[in-house]
């Protein structure tokens, strides 16, 4: 099992194996078709409120968002129904629509899968 993250702007690829939409919020001009999704997990993604937070934030409050990401992220159904997947799978690919490859939700919920057990790509 490998846990992958992919911008869901970027084109779908048959070695991507089962792609997850984890942004709560559906990505801007791309189409259902286009995006080739097998789940939209939402909840997975982070709460409106910190969401929010950190879009207004500057880019040096990172490591905070991250810490109180990974808290909601303990116990939350939706995260251990990932978890779950991932290890039912080969290849899982979590798509996101952030512009920043490495600072972003979904490379915190792919560090955190990883903590809990899940094989991750870097």
């Amino acid at each position: 099992m490998a846990i992958a993250i992919k911008r869901v702007y970027d084109d779908p690829e048959a070695s991507d194996g089962v792609r997850i939409l984890v942004d709560r919020l559906w990505p801007r001009g791309i189409s259902k078709e286009r995006a080739e999704l097998d789940e939209w997990a939402k909840d997975a993604a982070p709460s409106p409120e910190l969401r929010t937070e950190w879009h207004r934030a500057d880019d040096d409050r990172f490591d905070e968002f991250a810490v109180r990401y990974r808290t909601e992220l303990d116990g939350n159904p939706a995260a251990l129904a990932l978890l779950a997947l991932a290890g039912e799978r080969d290849r899982v690919t979590l798509l996101y629509g952030a512009r920043d490859a490495v600072r972003n939700h979904a490379a915190v919920l792919r560090d955190w899968l990883g903590e809990h057990g899940a094989a991750v790509e870097r």
